[in-house]
């Protein structure tokens, strides 16, 4: 009877642990991803019993007190890792990676705005630390559920753990053909917000650890071209102006990875130049990457500038900035042509990468003065680095110089002023000159009471009506608005606005304000995919507007511009594609999500909007061609290819 009853008891206490593990998820999932699917389910009511059973096996040879000390433990520690998830994703919109830990300072600023969010936000907190607090309040209650290892018990754990670790390889198994399931996550696909989203945050934290210590390989990149339909006069008159394509050694090297992207390259086919080819030719270029900008700040009482810049020169109607890890995510996007990657990010950082075709490099060949500025501190992020490896030898801000010219003890700091004390660098240029600034004022949080900016500007948006978020986030905007004024009617003084091309986006939507919030400013709703929606400034005040309805995004702007300015570069070799020529337009979201002027899919769900006809395959051929164009962009960086380049 006892042993009976020993038996009845581990398996309620497995069960607790198992439940316990379950509620944690299924919390998650209402809280925070919102985002619920049989696949999720099944793989979280999986998982919970085989973490539980394992845990079981491990703790049981214990005696009583030390067992209940574990499961305190364990309970704490994993209502830490979901709390860390849920207010990291609270705060930037996108879910932690153990590769975080490799970004210090990022860690640091997370850290920082965490403590006041958790304060905010201290109800998910309890939510995903009840399990241990009702562990340790009922603590002598589920004494008799405590029981030891015996030789009978161990035999229980193990063929339970053995049949649900087989249930759990076999629905994985099943899957390998479906696109972005158990199979495809766990082998070929590295996405964070997928992980989390379809098998679950322990499992998640499980992938995101291995991959972190020992690496990760994608499957050979299989080439997927997608052509726009053309006509076969429209097909003569783009082929006539000629591939933007250099004539670059692509063969085997016997370096295996090389090899694979050698490949990849003598595949893909270069896209081709255009009518706005040379168009802006020896034109001066200043090129802004705005923190936090998003079309939804914009108005033309509050913002006349950024009004005038978004609804004139070229407008894109159809332009998306994918929020990937925050700045150094989307400046990374901006910068490069390549897709952002959290593997590869630090990479990035050390700015030991070679960039022939980097942004100041690729000017400098042309005869043109580079320059670079930020309005915060010249380390974060390891900015300096970065920005030397695409040939910035002169970048100038907070702590290397900047602080001499304007105030940087306040946050955020002005990049009105930022413009005031550094156009003078070269606006009197007797060679063309090629600028690039990254902004700080449209920084989060937004509130009238820590953020200076917002506060300087509270008495402009105090009769909208709006959230104190929503007002202090168009205070931010107004000042980003005044520089830009300010830098128009300084080239206009010295006679230099008509041959400057001003080049701007964002590095993300502003993840500091609720989907709410967000909404209360649009003129549209914007669910999770049209959250990404923004606007992109190529500008020149001599150009006739030019409407572009093509998809786009980020990673489609250097390349945009390069053919703009008529540099010589070989299209291959970005991942992002001119907006202007023939290629095929997509905007890729950070959950692998997409928009292409046939419909929109929505990864997590993997449901596929159509806005026309498509043939059966079309889906899976755009999600192959995102697929490769992410994995290549790894490669490239992880290999440092572009030093290979002939």
């Amino acid at each position: 009877m006892k042993k009976l009853l020993k038996e009845k008891n581990l398996l309620i206490k497995n069960t607790m642990i198992s439940i316990c593990i379950f509620y944690l998820e299924i919390m998650f999932i209402i809280f925070i991803s919102r985002v619920i699917n049989i696949q999720l389910l099944i793989n979280v009511l999986l998982s919970s019993i085989i973490i539980s059973t394992i845990f079981n096996i491990a703790i049981g040879y214990f005696n009583i007190k030390h067992q209940k000390t574990l499961i305190s433990i364990f309970l704490f520690i994993l209502g830490a890792l979901f709390s860390l998830q849920g207010v990291f994703y609270k705060i930037f919109k996108v879910y932690f990676s153990l590769y975080n830990f490799q970004l210090g300072d990022q860690v640091n600023s997370f850290l920082s705005d965490a403590i006041k969010l958790i304060f905010k936000n201290n109800i998910y907190i309890l939510i995903f630390l009840l399990p241990f607090i009702l562990f340790i309040s009922f603590d002598k209650r589920i004494n008799k559920y405590i029981v030891y290892n015996t030789h009978k018990n161990i035999t229980v754990l193990l063929v339970s753990l053995l049949l649900f670790v087989g249930v759990f390889e076999l629905y994985v198994y099943s899957t390998q053909n479906k696109r972005y399931s158990n199979y495809d996550l766990y082998n070929n696909v590295n996405n964070i917000s997928l992980n989390i989203q379809k098998i679950g945050v322990l499992n998640n934290y499980t992938l995101d650890l291995k991959r972190v210590l020992f690496g990760f390989s994608s499957k050979n990149i299989e080439v997927i071209t997608i052509k726009n339909k053309y006509s076969e006069e429209e097909e003569k008159e783009i082929i006539s102006y000629g591939e933007n394509k250099l004539d670059l050694d692509f063969s085997d090297t016997g370096n295996s990875n090389i090899d694979v992207i050698n490949s990849y390259m003598r595949s893909e086919e270069a896209t081709y130049k255009n009518e706005y080819t040379n168009f802006f030719k020896n034109y001066n270029l200043i090129y802004i990457t705005a923190e936090g900008f998003s079309e939804v700040g914009v108005s033309q009482e509050l913002t006349p500038t950024l009004y005038k810049l978004t609804h004139s020169g070229f407008v894109f109607n159809n332009f998306y900035t994918p929020n990937n890890l925050s700045t150094i995510g989307g400046e990374f996007q901006s910068l490069t042509g390549l897709y952002p990657d959290y593997s590869i990010l630090k990479t990035w950082r050390d700015g030991t990468n070679s960039f022939p075709y980097g942004l100041a490099r690729i000017f400098q060949n042309k005869g043109y003065s580079t320059y670079a500025y930020h309005d915060n501190s010249y380390v974060f992020q390891d900015r300096n680095q970065y920005l030397s490896s695409l040939g910035f030898n002169n970048f100038l801000a907070c702590y290397n110089g900047l602080e001499k010219r304007m105030n940087c003890e306040i946050w955020p700091q002005s990049d009105d002023d930022m413009i005031e004390v550094t156009v003078g660098d070269y606006i009197d240029s007797s060679t063309p000159f090629m600028t690039y600034y990254m902004t700080v004022s449209g920084h989060l949080g937004y509130n009238f009471n820590d953020n200076y900016i917002s506060y300087q500007n509270r008495d402009l948006v105090s009769n909208m009506g709006k959230s104190e978020e929503a007002e202090a986030y168009v205070a931010t905007q107004i000042e980003l608005d005044r520089a830009l004024e300010r830098l128009i009617n300084e080239l206009e003084k010295h006679n230099k606005l008509d041959n400057t091309v001003i080049v701007l986006m964002a590095d993300h939507y502003p993840y500091g304000l609720d989907d709410d919030d967000i909404n209360s400013l649009s003129s549209y709703y914007r669910d999770e995919i049209e959250i990404n929606h923004n606007a992109l400034i190529i500008w020149n005040n001599q150009m006739k507007d030019v409407v572009v309805d093509k998809p786009c995004m980020s990673v489609d702007v250097i390349p945009t511009v390069y053919n703009l300015f008529g540099i010589d570069y070989d299209s291959r070799l970005f991942t992002g594609k001119d907006i202007l020529s023939n290629s095929f337009g997509v905007a890729v979201l950070a959950d692998r999500s997409w928009i292409t002027s046939s419909g929109v899919y929505n990864a997590s769900s993997n449901k596929f909007t159509p806005k026309e006809e498509v043939d059966d395959n079309y889906v899976d051929n755009v999600c192959n061609l995102v697929n490769n164009r992410l994995n290549i962009s790894r490669m490239i960086l992880e290999n440092d290819y572009y030093k290979y380049l002939k």
